[in-house]
């Protein structure tokens, strides 16, 4: 009888796990934790927050709290109450001022805007030349103070050669800063001179980015540039129109420079704007807690009017979306 062999099955030897080789002494390798970079975002940005806290938000509250008080600068602040505002609401000067500073915001905004506009869409269609940006930009690089005396020279009565050109012409010498009637007037454009060359480079950045495709798909349904331009242009440009009409608009309530180099105010508060007031009172008749109040209350106005803007304009939305 014969004897069976048994079948001898094949063993498949498995490789060794991670567990086995780590036991072995094989190190397996590690996962890379996720990198922090909070310490180094609070480094960078721990500069313009101190500078802020310092320069900015702490000014900020001692201001509100001095328009409490009675302070001299000579003396410890006296708290008063609501007696600086009571005088506030009182004060005819103050109202003039508010006027005034009204009168030149309306100016410099409506030709500055409208100027800046003008140009941009000129520069965006003709010419993309960075040279050309750089003498647009130019009178911006000027400060206030240097551009308000190369106006104040060019535009006196007697030496100015502004003036000089008038009388050749055959126009007569007009005290452009003397006036009661060419003072706001000539203070707005001094500024626009200065400042749509920024105002218009804004605009043409905010150009740069409409699609090139719904000009041409007008273009092809026979529109016109003019058609374009209200049709197209203007409605897609909303976001950014309503960014510079709140920067001008807080600029131009803040105006002070000018005004303190060319006239200082005169003549007969016809340019004593809101900023020169508040100058005045601080530093010329050392009512510091009276000016608080005043500034105080320049913000309240700005903070509205900027509200205001951003609700009517609906700068958050853009018909691009």
């Amino acid at each position: 009888m014969a004897t069976e062999t048994p079948l001898t099955v094949p063993v498949r030897r498995s490789r060794p796990s991670a567990d086995t080789e780590t036991a072995a002494g094989t190190a397996a390798p590690r996962k890379r934790r996720p990198r922090n970079d909070l310490w180094l975002a609070l480094a960078f940005i721990a500069p313009a927050a101190i500078g802020f806290a310092l320069f900015l938000l702490w000014p900020t509250i001692r201001g509100i709290y001095l328009s409490f008080t009675s302070y001299n600068l000579l003396t410890p602040p006296v708290f008063t109450g609501l007696q600086n505002y009571e005088r506030l609401v009182q004060d005819s000067i103050f109202w003039h001022s508010m006027a005034v500073t009204v009168e030149y915001v309306l100016l410099n905004i409506g030709f500055q805007t409208v100027l800046a506009l003008f140009i941009a869409v000129m520069m965006h269609r003709l010419t993309k030349s960075t040279f050309v940006r750089g003498i647009v930009l130019a009178p911006y690089l000027v400060s206030n103070v240097v551009a308000a005396l190369i106006w104040l020279w060019i535009l006196d009565t007697q030496l100015g050669i502004g003036n000089e050109v008038l009388s050749a012409l055959g126009i007569g010498r007009i005290p452009f800063l003397q006036s009661d009637v060419w003072g706001i007037p000539t203070i707005a454009f001094i500024n626009v001179w200065r400042n749509v060359g920024y105002t218009a480079l804004l605009i043409f950045a905010g150009l740069q980015a409409l699609p090139e495709q719904v000009y041409e798909a007008a273009r092809i349904d026979g529109a016109s540039e003019w058609k374009m331009f209200w049709r197209i242009t203007v409605p897609l440009l909303r976001p950014i129109l309503s960014l510079v009409l709140i920067i001008t608009t807080i600029g131009s309530f803040q105006v002070f420079d000018t005004v303190a180099v060319t006239t200082q105010g005169g003549p007969a508060n016809a340019t004593n704007v809101v900023q020169n007031y508040i100058y005045n009172l601080a530093f010329g008749r050392f009512q510091f807690g009276y000016a608080s109040a005043v500034s105080v209350a320049l913000l309240i106005v700005l903070s509205v009017i900027t509200f205001i803007q951003y609700r009517l304009s609906r700068s958050g939305e853009s018909d691009l979306d």
